[in-house]
């Protein structure tokens, strides 16, 4: 029997997908209301998802890109939407604020100085002066408390201090005077998608490339990242690829990424050295992609990244491709030892996982900006292959002026 899932923003939208794609004769086995966890909150609401059946001896001629585009959840953004018009009105109250103070602070500072001095035929003119510029001061303390707020929603989404300070430094400086609230909060968000950079895909890479590595410390999900981007290359792109693991510590990992080659029909090869990569390498020749998992090392050991060197070099660089895999859940101090130690022998590309698992993501903003590296793709549930996406800059960044996710 060939089993297929399917989700819609109704009951009935998933089951008509499910008959569209296998026909009238396919058997609705399981329903289900699917609830998005973590950071993807912000983004979906809940979905339907049905799993339908049918005998293999029925013609089934759907091809697997046309099911992965019914295979997805629907997406909103009317949550982060609703943060982010949140801080606008609490910037808007906070500015009002201190301009209602700001104003009777200098009616008074005026009013003393006029006791102060004998009356003088200039004094209309000296009060139209004071007036302009008292305007150009609370335009000022506006712009202040507009920016303080803004700062203060990217440390509560666990933005460093240092790239806080500097993203706000290079605003303020750009900004005009007379710049409203929402000219503040667009120039903010714009500068820190720019900083993002356009996220890297493995459909970027160049043609003489076959080799990806991954690599990164222990329980990340290094494994099952490549699992997902081993099905949607194989099922969807069709891709003729091969799986290879250098992973011999944890005899589970072998035996994971061994059931999932069995599933995709793809081979698995696995080597314990560095030399045994080289030997194999003409074999593995012949395939268009091979997909590496290499064991989780401490970046505290040395001899343990000397081996994950040796074994990256293995293969020509210009035929390597390297991705370094974190937790989002990871604490941002730990992760800048962890990068800087793979950046002392590797180029990188990055990828996070476990974004189910926190709700604020300023490390990723954090990580990318201390490394220069590019973003890739990212990560927030165990199933294969739906839980994995390219990065999104404009969705990250919405998320980092919302301010960390407390609930």
């Amino acid at each position: 029997m060939i089993l297929q899932k399917y989700q819609g923003t109704t009951e009935n939208e998933a089951v008509e997908a499910a008959k569209r794609d296998l026909g009238e004769s396919a058997v609705i086995m399981h329903r289900r209301i699917v609830k998005p966890k973590g950071f993807y909150k912000l983004f979906k609401k809940p979905y339907y998802e049905v799993t339908a059946g049918l005998e293999e001896n029925i013609t089934y001629k759907k091809e697997a890109k046309e099911r992965e585009s019914v295979a997805k959840p629907p997406q909103e953004e009317s949550a982060i939407e609703q943060k982010l018009n949140s801080l606008a009105k609490l910037i808007e109250e906070q500015v009002a604020a201190t301009a209602s103070s700001s104003k009777e602070s200098a009616s008074l500072k005026n009013d003393l100085e006029a006791l102060a001095k004998e009356p003088s035929e200039d004094k209309e003119k000296d009060t139209e002066s004071k007036d302009i510029q008292e305007e150009k001061d609370m335009a000022s303390e506006k712009r202040i408390a507009c920016l303080q707020l803004i700062y203060n929603q990217l440390l509560a989404s666990e933005v460093d201090e240092t790239y806080a300070n500097e993203l706000i430094g290079e605003i303020e400086g750009s900004l005009k005077k007379d710049a409203t609230i929402d000219n503040v909060l667009a120039a903010v968000y714009q500068k820190i998608v720019l900083k993002l950079g356009t996220p890297f895909s493995l459909e970027d890479i160049g043609k003489d490339v076959k080799y990806i590595f991954f690599i990164g410390p222990t329980g990340v999900g290094k494994t099952t990242t490549i699992a997902k981007i081993a099905s949607l290359f194989k099922l969807v792109k069709k891709t003729n690829l091969a799986l290879l693991t250098a992973d011999t510590y944890r005899i589970a990992a072998v035996e994971q990424l061994n059931t999932y080659a069995g599933i995709l029909s793809v081979p698995l090869k696995v080597v314990y050295s560095a030399s045994e990569l080289s030997d194999a390498k003409p074999e593995m020749d012949g395939f268009d992609m091979v997909l590496i998992d290499t064991a989780g090392r401490s970046h505290k050991n040395k001899e343990q990244t000397e081996d994950i060197k040796r074994f990256i070099d293995a293969i020509p660089e210009n035929e390597r491709e390297v991705f370094l895999v974190l937790s989002a859940a990871t604490k941002y101090k730990d992760l800048v030892r962890i990068v800087e130690t793979y950046s002392e022998f590797t180029g990188f590309k990055l990828i996070f996982t476990k974004l189910d698992e926190t709700g604020a993501i300023g490390c990723m903003f954090n990580v990318r900006m201390l490394t220069g590296a590019p973003l890739s793709y990212m990560t927030w549930g165990q199933q294969v292959p739906d839980d994995i996406g390219r990065v999104d800059a404009q969705a990250i960044a919405k998320q980092l002026l919302s301010g960390g996710d407390n609930t």
